[in-house]
């Protein structure tokens, strides 16, 4: 399981950031919905399948609007829910302990990559910190299916350099292809 980086709140006594309560508060399920119809959605999940076609790791995305308010009222950063959900999407759940995901929060446009202990232990931080930067590329022209998958794939290569399936083997779909939208 990842370990928890600190909370970036200086001080627990502090009052809440109130612009960052307010950015969560407007932005709604339907924000979601339309940063990443439905189509999208059906395009992310190809590029993730056809990414996992070169490798035994498995990719999951998930797509959130906003933080709980759990997570608003404590002050946690976005990599606090992200390594919530890959344990909540089980993506820690994998034989080889190879499995990654691709967390996009949208109103703190926040980009996480929460990696199982079989590919962290290969790749190094600043090397998926590269990929988000390139993720938030994508964003910054306001492209957000591209930037999903671009970083699908980036993260696809990773997994295919470190995991390659043997020759005349198939990948065995562990997890879901589909992204999760919260």
């Amino acid at each position: 399981m990842p370990v928890l980086p600190p909370r970036n709140a200086s001080d627990p006594g502090e009052p809440m950031n109130l612009l960052r309560v307010l950015r969560h508060f407007w932005t709604t399920p339907l924000t979601s919905r339309r940063a990443f119809p439905k189509v999208s959605m059906q395009r992310i999940a190809h590029a993730v399948a056809t990414a996992e076609a070169t490798h035994s790791g498995e990719i999951r995305v998930a797509i959130e609007g906003a933080l709980p308010w759990s997570y608003l009222r404590r002050r946690l950063p976005s990599r606090a829910r992200a390594v919530m959900l890959f344990s909540k999407l089980r993506v820690w759940d994998t034989e080889h302990n190879n499995g990654v995901l691709l967390y996009v929060q949208l109103a703190d446009r926040a980009i996480e990559i929460v990696a199982d202990r079989g590919i962290a232990h290969r790749v190094a931080r600043t090397e998926w910190d590269a990929v988000a930067l390139h993720i938030r590329e994508h964003f910054r022209r306001r492209d957000l299916e591209a930037g999903v998958i671009a970083g699908v794939q980036a993260i696809g290569a990773k997994l295919a350099q470190y995991f390659p399936l043997a020759a005349g083997a198939t990948h065995a779909n562990e997890l879901s292809n589909r992204p999760t939208l919260l």
